[in-house]
């Protein structure tokens, strides 16, 4: 099987086999797409009818590929006397440059056919395996080949032209070229996919200028350069901060509303777009990186905030959004997500991210502005977040055909269960869900003494977190076992299976010191960590599954915010060791953590065992070094300085962090490794020898 090629700009993406040819079948991911739409699902290159073999694939840029080619032999061995180049750099569409070369003494002459296809599929339905119900064409326009779609009111077009000239008939392009003696040929093909209106005007959130490739060349280097600098013993450390800022530069979408800044999509390819939950925790991860991605994530996601009961999208008044579509599903409200709002996290996590914001940057006027919404966020969890009256966060979808069943991060339908492995009833109330919902009031409460003026309010805020913290820690305990249980089934049983989200406790700081080390201890216990993660789901539950998605996979950004967690109450060199663990797996993903890997121990495996569905790159899988970064260095606001306390493992030796933007302007952190914890074998970011 030939690996997969992805390169992509904000939420337009390419992926193609490694000669750089797309031939999707209707369930797999390669192709061309733009807002949750497929357009192009076959583009496959042949030379006098022969498809083309690789030679090698050069990965420049993010949004930039070139392949080397020859034609196919038939055989192992290469004696060819024409190679072949195509340079693709990914835009709105796409741009291809493709370049033949004659090695030959003797003239040559070629038939080159590019075919194309595209069976303009939603994401939806790839996932679902669904048929498509509109009308395709095709036609020729001025020399273009223009492939269509639509259905009522809902058109998709993509246009493919040339430079040179070619014979468009039915859905190809064919070349006549004659090439001389070592000599060259080249061609352009640009594809452009359009999003029509009924009447063939473009919509105005795809109408907008192509960047050319020199410009995204230098907007990239200039992202660079103005991310904090990392200098390290550990050289895969260095590599896997560098792909760290590559890629969330490649995650970048700027929705129209967001004026031209940018917010971080949550993930190729299922998740290109905006995601409440995951750019709140993305930005999180990167505030002292890249501010700004948590400025334009507030700002939008306020933008989008509830108004209204809807049962169809889960919509409350106050609630923030989980997820916007694009694609013909939603347009036809045969998905809800125009925006969809079934997510119980988003709204806390928001005042969460909101308070974070100020701490590190001391723009009050963004706060400001953001104060109604701050509000209205606050007055969710009590008004519409209690279904039960407990006094608990908890959900149940009302959209009970095309909702999501489990609102929490975990939002797989098997992730909340029983230690025997049944599954609750509904509504269900997660641990963690209460912690973001103490950790939001009380930040609510700091936020409306320090910049909103209400202290009588900020009063109140920090009653209710008290009166939450109390009888959380009354009802959620699971006395035998030390720990928290996953949540409250219907009738307020402990749910009572261990799994991460112990960790998310400790980072909201809902857990009394009395029992965090307890906490602390089943973390790095051998039922959740593996050696390079916490496992979503400790091992001996009965759903426990190592590759299944969250019922005992290690998810390198749930492990981010277990360290920082730790790291809150003191457990220093615990949140070392799980840095080490997760740093330790990058190396082996060249840098590039994906979504989850599987959870097998360590003793098992020489390095992490592959998800096979995973997202890469995925925006808080790209995040979770930068976090795990700040925890090992123990970087922490106090006002108009930066505190900096570090506790690094003995292998990543010395570190330098240069340049860290915040209130305090830009500052230097440094730290050396001094922290024993276990190592798999020479140069892992772990202990000494």
């Amino acid at each position: 099987m030939t690996a997969e090629v992805r390169i992509l700009d904000g939420n337009t993406f390419v992926v193609s086999d490694g000669s750089g040819d797309i031939a999707a079948s209707p369930t797999d991911t390669a192709g061309l797409f733009s807002y949750d739409t497929r357009f192009l699902s076959r583009w496959v290159l042949t030379v006098d009818g022969r498809r083309l073999s690789a030679l090698s694939t050069d990965d420049m840029q993010y949004f930039e590929a070139r392949f080397f080619l020859v034609p196919a032999s038939g055989t192992v061995y290469v004696d060819a006397k024409l190679s072949v180049i195509r340079h693709r750099t990914v835009a709105r569409g796409f741009r291809e440059r493709l370049t033949l070369l004659n090695h030959d003494q003797n003239p040559v002459t070629l038939t080159v056919c590019i075919e194309a296809g595209s069976d303009f599929a939603d994401l939806f339905e790839i996932k679902d395996a669904r048929p498509k119900v509109g009308d395709y064409y095709t036609r020729t326009r001025d020399g273009r080949l223009v492939l269509g779609y639509e259905r009522d009111t809902f058109r998709r077009e993509v246009e493919i032209s040339t430079s040179e000239p070619a014979l468009v008939a039915g859905d190809s392009l064919t070349f006549e070229v004659r090439l001389e003696p070592h000599g060259e040929w080249s061609t352009e093909l640009d594809v452009v996919p359009r999003m029509l209106r009924a009447d063939g005007q473009p919509v105005v959130a795809v109408d907008r200028p192509v960047r050319g490739v020199e410009r995204m060349r230098q907007d990239l280097s200039e992202w660079q350069a103005g991310a904090p600098q990392v200098g390290c013993d550990w050289k895969p450390l260095e590599a896997t901060y560098g792909r760290s800022i590559v890629d969330l530069a490649a995650l970048r979408f700027s929705p129209v509303i967001a004026d031209g800044r940018s917010l971080p999509a949550a993930g190729l390819p299922w998740f290109m777009t905006m995601f409440g939950r995951d750019s709140i925790f993305t930005s999180l991860q990167a505030l002292p990186f890249t501010p700004e991605l948590a400025a334009t994530t507030l700002s939008v996601l306020g933008r989008w905030q509830g108004s209204r009961v809807d049962d169809f999208r889960d919509e409350d008044p106050g609630r923030i959004l989980h997820e916007m579509r694009y694609g013909e599903l939603s347009a036809f409200e045969e998905r809800p997500h125009t925006p969809y709002y079934g997510t119980a996290d988003a709204t806390p996590l928001y005042v969460v991210l909101l308070d974070e914001y100020e701490r590190w940057t001391g723009d009050t006027a963004l706060v400001g502005r953001l104060e109604g919404v701050a509000r209205a966020a606050l007055d969710w969890i009590d008004d519409y977040g209690d279904l039960t009256g407990r006094g608990y966060v908890s959900y149940e979808r009302r959209n009970a055909r095309t909702g999501l069943e489990n609102q929490c991060w975990k939002d797989s339908w098997d992730s909340v269960s029983y230690r025997d492995g049944r599954l609750p009833g509904f509504p269900r109330a997660t641990a963690e869900l209460q912690g973001y919902a103490y950790d939001a009031k009380l930040r609510g409460a700091r936020l409306a003494r320090a910049v909103w003026g209400d202290p009588a309010w900020a009063d109140r805020l920090e009653r209710e977190a008290a009166a939450l913290k109390e009888r959380f820690n009354r009802d959620f305990w699971v006395a035998d076992g030390g720990y928290y249980a996953l949540a409250l089934d219907a009738d307020g049983s402990r749910v009572d299976a261990l799994a991460s989200n112990i960790g998310h406790l400790l980072w909201s700081g809902i857990v009394p010191p009395e029992r965090a080390a307890a906490v602390a201890e089943h973390l790095l216990g051998p039922a959740l960590f593996s050696g390079w993660g916490v496992r979503t789901l400790a091992e001996g539950e009965g759903r426990y599954n190592p590759v299944g998605y969250h019922v005992g996979t290690v998810w390198p950004f749930d492990n981010s915010i277990i360290a920082w967690g730790l790291r809150r109450y003191g457990f220093k060199e615990e949140a070392a060791q799980i840095a080490a663990g997760i740093l330790d797996a990058a190396e082996y993903f060249d840098g590039r953590l994906p979504e989850a890997f599987g959870g097998y121990g360590r003793e098992l495996t020489r390095y992490p065992v592959q998800y096979p569905t995973a997202c890469s790159p995925q925006a808080w899988s790209t995040g979770a070094p930068l976090l795990l970064l700040r925890t090992m260095l123990g970087l922490e606001p106090a006002g108009e300085h930066l505190l900096v306390d570090p506790a690094l493992p003995k292998g990543i030796g010395w570190l330098e962090l240069r340049d860290i933007p915040g209130r305090w302007g830009r500052v230097d952190a440094f730290g050396r490794g001094r922290v024993e914890t276990p190592r798999a074998g020479p140069g892992r970011p772990s202990a000494g020898a």
